[in-house]
């Protein structure tokens, strides 16, 4: 019954942002999201790009490090407040999956390793994120879910596919948990 009523509230989300669109400009000379969500069948999902780069670190990672996983990549970049407010919820829903087959990933963008690593020090920010300086990996889901904003999440599902694109400056744990279960769900 749980998992019917989460369904249910995920479909009445679906419906009420089918209708959103980004809102032209933003605070800080950067496009910011409208609480679309964009949902894909799993049948008419598109590959997703293989991202790739160096960490925060320098270490080269990808998501190919974690092909069969759920994985939830998300835009972002220190300088950002719409990121700076979501980062708190991107990372209570992480720590909730830390055991399980879901990785969260960041993807750096505009901004520098040094004072990122120092925001994620602060927050509490566990999970690795790519440098994306080139913008040439958000570019990358051009053929599947392009971004539209900063901050973008996007979710990949474990074969490989884009399923979920977030453009919700408001994004709530609720509603991410929401998403990533869907997903989960939808390939099982």
């Amino acid at each position: 019954m749980r998992h019917a009523l989460a369904g249910l509230g995920v479909a009445a989300m679906l419906v009420l942002t089918a209708c959103s669109g980004v809102e032209e400009g933003g605070e800080g000379g950067y496009i910011s999201g409208d609480g679309t969500v964009t949902t894909i069948d799993p049948g008419d999902r598109q590959p997703a790009p293989a991202l790739s780069g160096l960490d925060l670190e320098g270490e080269e990672l990808s998501t190919e490090d974690f092909a069969g996983q759920t994985i939830v990549v998300n835009l972002w970049g220190s300088w950002c407040p719409p990121c700076r407010k979501e980062m708190p919820i991107l990372k209570e829903v992480a720590e909730s999956y830390e055991d399980s087959s879901v990785q969260f990933l960041g993807l750096l963008t505009q901004d520098k390793p040094a004072s990122a690593r120092a925001f994620n020090d602060k927050i509490g920010i566990t999970y690795p994120s790519i440098v994306d300086d080139s913008g040439e990996n958000q570019l990358a889901f051009a053929d599947s879910l392009p971004s539209q904003a900063i901050p973008t999440t996007w979710i990949i599902d474990s074969e490989g596919r884009v399923a979920v694109r977030i453009l919700d400056p408001e994004l709530g744990a609720g509603t991410l948990t929401d998403l990533i279960e869907y997903v989960r769900k939808s390939t099982q």
